[in-house]
């Protein structure tokens, strides 16, 4: 990669993010911090509004956008490819916004980017499980849900198919046993709990904030799974 393509790459890495690190960034590029420290002076030299906090790392002033020049026809067949994905292993929720997405992306190619795109759609195909084929509405909701660290109220059917109302505060999303799983703290049994999105049959957001201080990370969680896959 040359260093306009890093120089704008840097920007759209801090687009995507409220404060990256010095170190991320060096990962990100494969360069050494001090090279990223020059190519972020050449950037505030050249009037992007580049900022730093302490303990927080790099960001861009509020307000300022710079659009995506173009993609790659790599990079756009790498979202084609996980489009097929989100199709086997996401909901009607996140299948739609993702759609819309790729749209946008499909809108700034060039005509035989396009074209290629097109041919290429044809020939990725993906045969999804019928234990796969997640009907709900759920995650783009619960997404929000954890971001705004908001409650929501469900209604659940266990294992044995008996129905409880829950008020719950969602902290993650897993992927595991071919189902998606909500954690959350659920006020009724004073503990966190795992519900599959598979047997709930109703969410709302109740737009109140969560009453717990604080929860325990994900990774600890991930570690009380009962199965690895």
């Amino acid at each position: 990669m040359n260093r306009i393509d890093r120089l704008f790459g840097i920007i759209t890495l801090m687009q995507s993010r409220k404060y990256i690190s010095a170190e991320n960034i060096s990962e990100q590029f494969n360069i050494s911090t001090r090279t990223v420290y020059r190519d972020v002076k050449a950037l505030q030299e050249q009037g992007i509004p580049l900022s730093f906090e302490q303990h927080k790392g790099y960001f861009l002033v509020q307000g300022f956008f710079l659009p995506p020049v173009s993609f790659s026809m790599d990079e756009a067949n790498a979202l084609l490819l996980v489009e097929s994905l989100v199709k086997g292993f996401a909901d009607n929720s996140i299948r739609s916004h993702y759609s819309t997405a790729l749209t946008k992306v499909k809108a700034v190619l060039r005509a035989p980017q396009k074209e290629k795109l097109q041919t290429l759609n044809q020939h990725i195909k993906l045969q999804i499980p019928q234990r796969l084929n997640f009907n709900f509405e759920y995650l783009s909701l619960l997404q929000n849900s954890i971001s705004e660290k908001t409650i929501v109220e469900l209604e659940y059917k266990n294992a044995k198919d008996e129905i409880s109302k829950r008020t719950v505060e969602p902290i993650g999303l897993i992927f595991y046993a071919f189902s998606w799983h909500l954690i959350a703290w659920c006020h009724l049994r004073i503990q966190y709990r795992d519900f599959n999105l598979t047997r709930i049959i109703y969410l709302r957001p109740l737009n109140k904030p969560f009453e717990k201080p604080s929860h325990m990370p994900m990774s600890d969680y991930m570690n009380l799974l009962p199965v690895n896959f």
